[in-house]
């Protein structure tokens, strides 16, 4: 590919004072610290335009050759989300009952979870992302490979969970598994493969979450040469 077929234009960031850095940072790190998983909604509807720019926000993550490989669903059809919830709870059952270890079921424990999932219907609103495996040539009917799917859709449900809680919506990054069911109830094409199931919305009046601590820095940051900071 030449730079013709790909053009490129200027980029710059704004430079921040080391200060200032700092203090984005600071910020930054406190308002994350706070997002968590919540299980209970409150049925109020959320604008539905928030979630749209949210999703434009996660798609502007960077991916694999760029070719974006995700697709978001955003599901507010009751009807829809009662036979979504059905689909869940068969397989999550046969999960919890047949597919997981001791050992995994003993770390989940503490999240008191079980395969009985009302916060599907009870949130107003879900967001079902794909990912897309490999993109079709209208014309010719070729296939085309999409690279990096996994990381790159991952990446952007990063992006879209900051977003989210940028503004305060709650969400849950929940993975029922296997999750064929959604691409057939949401009648998506062959080349996607569902990802993530997105439950969004306020939490409910007197919502809890588990009181958990997240891992010291020294726990997840190496540095090298050892010793240098």
């Amino acid at each position: 590919m030449t730079s013709e077929d790909a053009p490129h234009i200027p980029y710059s960031l704004p430079r921040l004072s080391i200060e200032e850095m700092r203090q984005k940072m600071d910020t930054m790190y406190a308002h994350l610290s706070e997002r968590r998983s919540v299980r209970t909604f409150s049925p109020e509807p959320i604008p539905l335009d928030v979630l749209e720019r949210a999703i434009q926000i996660a798609g502007t993550a960077p991916s694999g050759a760029h070719k974006q490989p995700w697709s978001f669903c955003i599901v507010t059809d009751p009807e829809l989300r009662a036979r979504i919830r059905v689909a869940v709870e068969e397989e999550e059952l046969r999960s919890y009952t047949e597919r997981m270890s001791d050992r995994w079921l003993q770390d989940l424990s503490p999240l008191a979870t079980d395969h009985v999932k009302p916060f599907i219907e009870e949130a107003p609103a879900l967001i079902v992302v794909f990912r897309r495996v490999y993109e079709t040539d209208v014309e010719s009917g070729d296939r085309h490979p999409n690279y990096y799917v996994q990381e790159s859709c991952g990446i952007a449900v990063g992006l879209l969970l900051a977003a989210l809680h940028e503004v305060g919506i709650a969400a849950l990054t929940h993975t029922p598994s296997p999750m064929n069911f959604l691409g057939t109830l949401l009648g998506r094409p062959e080349n996607e493969r569902a990802f993530l199931n997105i439950p969004v919305g306020w939490p409910a009046n007197g919502t809890t979450v588990p009181h958990l601590s997240r891992k010291r820095l020294d726990e997840i940051c190496t540095h090298y040469p050892k010793g240098d900071k």
